[in-house]
């Protein structure tokens, strides 16, 4: 194991090897300086589409995770395979010594989250959970909009995740059902909760509406095992603002909702997603000039209010990138450090947005309001 305290670069192993590990993890821990991709685990590389060992012949390779995990110069575990696993791999390799960081959706429950959370204090490791689109540009250019005032008291905040996708997904996400972390709710309602979170905290209330929007029901009394692939959920917080966090799958536009925020002195609204998924699978390096940046077209649209109640609209181009490579430099500075401190997403923080999900959740199902302690 390497020492921290040293010039030398931590080893980083990955569990998994699908489009999580080659998309949104392995190109930006060969990129950050703190780190050295050191060995993958991919059960199964002869049946797979992908192959470990053949696209990483330079680093250690293992089918099993007791060998894996039982490395001694392993220093950081990534985990990057579905969510139903998260809980067990991130407890054995914390057993083992060892710095985790996980795929969102952290794990599947708040309680699940709260020993982790234990496990890792206790054994003096850190834990980070990849919530990668806190560093979108159009979230980090909304984060500069509200942080300088420019809207003033924001009382309305939507944000989107919407496609037009008739087709279920034929993987796992197409199958695997919510309570092990599976369905919209988890998996694109914990980018956008967690990024609503991030911006104003944890709310007072919700009420939520989960939806199969390609088979026509909603959760509820008639329809109590539903696993939605839509989400409507509105957030309620002290000060009069509510946050409506939205996803779809039949949304027929051509520029998809993004951000809508009204406020007392201005609104903001955006459509389209960040650039960096798409750049990433098709191959664009993260150190290309081009990487995270949208063409013109794409820019919000800033509406102010003048001193006469006149309105001003006006372009608004996103701010300077600092793109999915930011978490990585990030979390290696704080493992160098060995601070939990410095974790950019504390796995404390993902626990608090699970207890969000499951407020949605309870909402949906029971049709009503549920207030958060």
């Amino acid at each position: 194991m390497a020492d921290p305290t040293t010039s030398s670069r931590l080893n980083v192993g990955v569990v998994g090897y699908g489009m999580s590990a080659t998309i949104f993890h392995i190109p930006f821990i060969t990129t950050t300086s703190t780190l050295k991709l050191h060995s993958i685990l991919q059960r199964n590389p002869g049946q797979s589409a992908l192959s470990a060992p053949h696209d990483h012949p330079e680093v250690k390779h293992f089918t099993s995770l007791d060998q894996f995990l039982a490395d001694p110069d392993l220093d950081v575990v990534v985990i990057s395979t579905p969510p139903q696993t998260h809980f067990s791999f991130a407890q054995q390799a914390l057993q083992a010594g060892k710095h985790v960081l996980v795929e969102k959706p952290f794990v599947p429950s708040a309680a699940e989250a709260d020993a982790l959370i234990e496990l890792a204090e206790e054994k003096g490791r850190l834990i980070c959970v990849y919530q990668n689109r806190r560093w979108d540009s159009d979230f980090l250019t909304v984060r500069a909009l509200l942080g300088a005032g420019t809207l003033g008291r924001v009382v309305e905040f939507e944000t989107h995740f919407d496609r037009f996708r008739l087709e279920k997904p034929t993987n796992w996400k197409g199958s695997l059902g919510m309570d092990r972390g599976g369905s919209a709710l988890y998996d694109l309602g914990t980018h956008l909760i967690d990024q609503v979170y991030v911006l104003f905290g944890a709310p007072r209330g919700v009420f939520g509406t989960l939806a199969s929007q390609r088979d026509g029901f909603l959760l509820g009394p008639r329809n109590p095992d539903l696993e939605p692939d839509s989400v409507t959920a509105q957030l309620f917080y002290d000060d009069g603002l509510v946050a409506f966090v939205r996803i779809g799958v039949v949304s027929a536009e051509a520029r998809q909702p993004r951000f809508w925020i009204r406020g007392t002195k201005g609104s903001y609204r955006k459509a389209g997603l960040d650039t960096q998924e798409p750049q990433l699978k098709t191959g664009m390096k993260t150190s290309d000039a081009g990487f995270g940046r949208e063409a013109p077209e794409w820019n919000g649209t800033l509406t102010l209010v003048g001193d006469d109640g006149s309105m001003r609209e006006q372009d608004w181009p996103n701010v300077e990138p600092e793109t999915y490579s930011r978490i990585y430099e990030l979390f290696g500075e704080a493992l160098v450090r060995n601070n939990g401190q410095d974790v950019p997403v504390p796995a404390s923080q993902a626990r608090d947005v699970l207890r969000i999900i499951e407020a949605v959740k309870e909402s949906a199902r029971q049709q009503r309001l549920v207030e958060l302690s």
